[in-house]
């Protein structure tokens, strides 16, 4: 038995936003199978330092700076008819290290995760190669299209149209394509005609998000409604401008004490602008979420945009913390109806509104979020259908991506 490469667009390490956290599970899931070499991208000067973090978990580590400016990215996807996710992340001392692992160590399996790490596979790889896409980006960016006019719109539109190409020509390669939630997984199958297609869903710690376990604690609030999320990441910046301009303005008629905090790192200009709105803060990045998360008497996800399963609802419903979410955030969890789900301004206002006006009711459903979490999403069950993609038989020879 050979060993596992592990291409990452971003150091799973801390497991502090989504798609670390996802990675890191995965990586830990396949270290505990055989001995993984990490080949990832760092965006963050901080990652440069943790890659020691991971050393339980695998061989070799190569993390590589990622600095290419997004104006140069995108004259380079303009000039080489290439989507601008792929030049951002097209590296050549990453590919050489791609190289070098695979001439000195026997590698049996690729596990690529995230679409733009697939410029990096072999020519015609002999390994079995796990591509997981984890979200549909070209149906992201079809979707930011239909919002955008003009030169913006144009570029959208490209950018979803030459994703989708690479995106049938990668799973067309690979033995297994994963997404993060089943529906997810159909919309590849009829958008792409996909076969080997695979949904391995996102779990949940809920011993490290459990409201007693010992963490760093605030001071109550009172009625405070708490968004957690990376702040520079477009759906969220969105959301919680929606929030804000539309919805809290009548959640503070009933409760005048209303106050919304938007937790997350890197908030953007726009994102900071939001408090100077009456009972918004914006706090940037934190050391500890759970803390926010314990004093919130409503947590919400309103997000307009959303793809596969939200970590932000599952990890409010851990905290056993009542969650508010747009019918688009709540997609592809199993909430069995234990969070309050909204798909216009009124609906979202009015859930939080109640919620707020009745805590023992907002205490009782927070419990039955977080039993549900417990018995539908620990890691350990998420992460056991891995197993039989890893026993998949090779496939070869492999044509080329485009």
């Amino acid at each position: 038995m050979g060993d596992i490469l592990f291409l990452a667009h971003r150091i799973p390490f801390p497991p502090d936003r989504g798609d670390k956290i996802r990675g890191f599970h995965i990586l830990k899931h396949l270290s505990e199978k055989k001995r993984v070499h990490l080949i990832a991208f760092a965006d963050d000067p901080a990652d440069l330092k943790r890659k020691g973090g991971l050393a339980k978990y695998t061989g070799n580590r190569s993390i590589i700076w990622r600095s290419k400016p997004q104006v140069t990215a995108g004259l380079q996807a303009l000039m080489s008819h290439r989507p601008m996710s792929l030049t951002a992340f097209d590296n050549q001392p990453l590919r050489q290290a791609v190289d070098n692992i695979l001439a000195r160590h026997a590698i049996d399996t690729i596990f690529v995760f995230s679409s733009q790490m697939a410029q990096y596979l072999p020519a015609r790889p002999r390994q079995r190669v796990i591509m997981d896409f984890v979200d549909m980006d070209s149906a992201k960016f079809a979707a930011y299209a239909q919002g955008a006019k003009g030169p913006m719109g144009w570029m959208l539109a490209r950018e979803s149209r030459l994703l989708l190409q690479h995106e049938k020509a990668v799973a067309a390669r690979a033995d297994a394509n994963l997404f993060v939630s089943e529906a997810e997984a159909q919309l590849f199958r009829e958008r792409t005609g996909a076969d080997r297609v695979h949904a391995i869903e996102n779990g949940i710690d809920t011993d490290f998000f459990d409201p007693a376990a010992q963490f760093k604690r605030i001071d109550s609030m009172g009625s405070l409604i708490v968004f957690t999320g990376q702040m520079d990441y477009r759906p969220n910046i969105e959301a919680v401008t929606w929030f804000v301009e539309t919805m809290l303005p009548h959640i503070r008629i009933a409760h005048p004490d209303a106050q919304f905090a938007i937790v997350g790192r890197n908030p953007t200009e726009a994102v900071k602008a939001l408090a100077k709105q009456r009972g918004v803060m914006v706090t940037g990045e934190v050391a500890d979420v759970r803390g926010w998360l314990a004093a919130a008497a409503v947590t919400v996800a309103p997000l307009k945009l959303a793809r596969g399963v939200q970590n932000k609802v599952l990890e409010a419903m851990a905290m056993a913390r009542p969650m508010v979410a747009s019918t688009a955030a709540a997609q592809g969890i199993d909430h069995r109806g234990t969070i309050r789900v909204g798909s216009t301004v009124g609906e979202i206002a009015e859930a939080v509104t109640e919620l707020l006006s009745d805590r023992a009711k907002a205490a009782e459903l927070g419990a039955a979020a977080r039993r549900q979490v417990m018995e539908r999403y620990s890691w350990e069950a998420r992460l056991a259908p891995l197993d039989e993609v890893l026993g998949l038989p090779l496939r070869s020879p492999r044509r080329s991506a485009a």
